[in-house]
């Protein structure tokens, strides 16, 4: 069984003066911050803030891009060029790293955020280039990819650090990837039931599908989405199951070389 996992969240998704997810509890929590930049969600403002409470917290900080899709929350496709996407993908990192500096930190990690990911993590080609154009600005990152998807080929291939990554509140296709959100089982939300599912996913180093179908993964963070229902629940129960089991939850320090 995994002996030390990362725990991280999808937060800074507030904008104006619109208020999502419960971000300061959860980073009493969470040991890693997904960060969004302002394209699907965020804003200048709640970067900053969110990114001040993590350095203080102690939390990682990562950049979260998305598609410019801020009705749709960034889950919607979009259909964009590889210079496209390049530019997509470096100029959120770039306001990311900004704002991790003024606050006392730095971007420590890059995790793309809904239908960029979920289009990446079937598409090989449009991974490769969403990771290219991270490296490029900056070769240190660690990338959290989607375990066991075209994202973990692509990290793969590219010989990059990489952390991979599990969905603890999210239920999986036979093929490894996600489960459309207008499925049934797509969002779990009963603490219990969600905990007992992370634990068994570490120990038995594989992800559970939706039909109890077992993918061997190596698994380096858990994922809590911050905009779920009970999203500060789970991620209690959550932590204190993997405590209970024996995990250490920490940051992930060390650098998993493909």
């Amino acid at each position: 069984m995994t002996r030390r996992v990362d725990l991280n969240a999808d937060l800074g998704e507030s904008f104006g003066p619109w208020r999502l997810g419960d971000d300061a509890a959860l980073l009493d929590i969470v040991t890693s911050a997904n960060v969004a930049c302002g394209f699907h969600a965020g804003d200048p403002c709640v970067m900053a803030h969110t990114m001040r409470v993590a350095v203080a917290k102690g939390v990682g900080i990562g950049a979260h891009p998305g598609f410019a899709d801020l009705q749709g929350f960034g889950r919607r496709e979009m259909q964009m060029s590889d210079a496209e996407l390049r530019s997509l993908v470096q100029y959120q990192i770039g306001a990311a790293q900004a704002l991790a500096r003024a606050a006392g930190g730095r971007v420590g990690h890059m995790k793309l955020h809904g239908a960029l990911s979920n289009m990446a993590a079937k598409d090989e080609d449009m991974a490769r280039c969403c990771y290219e154009a991270a490296l490029d600005v900056d070769p240190d990152l660690v990338l959290v990819v989607q375990a066991e998807t075209a994202l973990h080929s692509a990290v793969r291939a590219l010989g990059c650090a990489y952390a991979a990554e599990v969905f603890a509140d999210r239920g999986y296709a036979e093929d490894g990837t996600l489960l459309p959100r207008s499925e049934p089982g797509a969002v779990l939300h009963d603490p219990y039931l969600v905990a007992a599912r992370v634990v068994g996913m570490l120990r038995e180093g594989a992800i559970v599908t939706t039909q109890g179908t077992r993918i061997p993964t190596d698994i380096d963070t858990v994922c809590l989405h911050g905009d779920t229902a009970g999203a500060v629940e789970l991620a209690r129960e959550v932590r204190a199951a993997l405590q209970a089991s024996g995990v250490q939850v920490s940051a992930f320090k060390d650098r998993r070389l493909a």
